[in-house]
């Protein structure tokens, strides 16, 4: 958002950088290929949780690098029995989205339990699918078992029926030129069940217009999802409530969307982010009765 050229970069001797870690949200392929073409160095991608306590899929650059594929976490690492299930538990092939279980046992360093209460841990994350460990994310595998993140299965949406990843929606939002970040979230419908709404902040030094890109954004989302997707809302914001390791509060923005009451989270980095973004929701009439 600050430097959207890297002109920056040019300050200072990187010449003992080796790679770059991104971590904390998906990388989307467009940040993926900006901080390639920016800093000339190899980006990797990795995939864990506070639960695992270590990756559970990467690119081990200190054993054997393998091809990068933009917005793959790469494949699992050894320990980690990652698979794709629909919502009865059964295997998908790959190139289907589902959600991301791992086969137990666990590896070493996992969580074995919650505090004081086994049986939180037991519904929590072993419950929705015997014989798994549910992760809470989803995605699909490719051909080659490499892994792709498309969020949390809380974001995905029911659109008039269509179950959409607003995952898949955030990737293209953020390949428009004047994007730098963005959030996608379902909010109730009437009619449809949910309607997707995009929250974009702006590179700096763009200048556009709101509606032209508004408009801009949900053509693209038409043209690579389809009309179903549904999208027809942006909106410019100057900042998205995260944790102070990055992650965007998508569920907090669905609760303040959807009217509900909610707790502000102590990994929040921003307190007031939460009353911009309730004032952004009001004044552009996205706040449910």
């Amino acid at each position: 958002k600050e430097d959207p050229e890297g002109k920056l970069l040019a300050n200072y001797d990187l010449s003992n950088l080796k790679s770059v870690f991104m971590a904390g949200e998906r990388l989307d392929p467009p940040t993926y290929h900006w901080t390639m073409e920016v800093t000339g160095k190899p980006v990797i991608d990795h995939w864990w949780q506070t639960e695992t306590g270590w990756a559970i899929c990467g690119n081990m650059t200190g054993i054997e690098t393998l091809e990068p594929k933009a917005g793959s976490a790469t494949v699992p690492i050894s320990g980690f029995d990652v698979q794709i299930l629909d919502p009865e538990g059964n295997q998908l092939p790959p190139g289907e989205q589902g959600a991301i279980g791992i086969k137990l046992p666990m590896p070493p360093s996992c969580l074995p339990t919650v505090w004081g209460d086994h049986e939180r841990f037991r519904t929590g994350y072993l419950s929705d699918f015997p014989g798994y460990y549910c992760s809470g994310d989803g995605g699909y595998k490719d051909e080659d078992g490499y892994v792709f993140i498309m969020g949390r299965t809380d974001d995905v949406i029911n659109v008039a029926g269509h179950r959409l990843s607003t995952g898949e929606m955030e990737e293209i939002v953020a390949d428009h030129p004047a994007v730098a970040e963005c959030a996608v979230i379902g909010v109730d419908d009437p009619l449809k069940g949910q309607q997707p709404i995009g929250f974009v902040l702006l590179k700096n030094g763009v200048d556009i217009e709101e509606k032209q890109l508004e408009s801009e954004l949900v053509a693209m989302v038409r043209k690579d999802i389809g009309a179903v997707a549904c999208f027809k809302r942006a909106v410019v914001v100057d900042r998205l409530p995260k944790t102070r390791s990055g992650k965007i509060l998508r569920k907090l923005m669905r609760q303040i969307a959807d009217g509900q009451d909610y707790s502000v989270p102590s990994t929040i980095d921003d307190p007031a982010s939460l009353s911009v973004m309730e004032e952004v929701m009001t004044r552009h009439g996205l706040i449910a009765e």
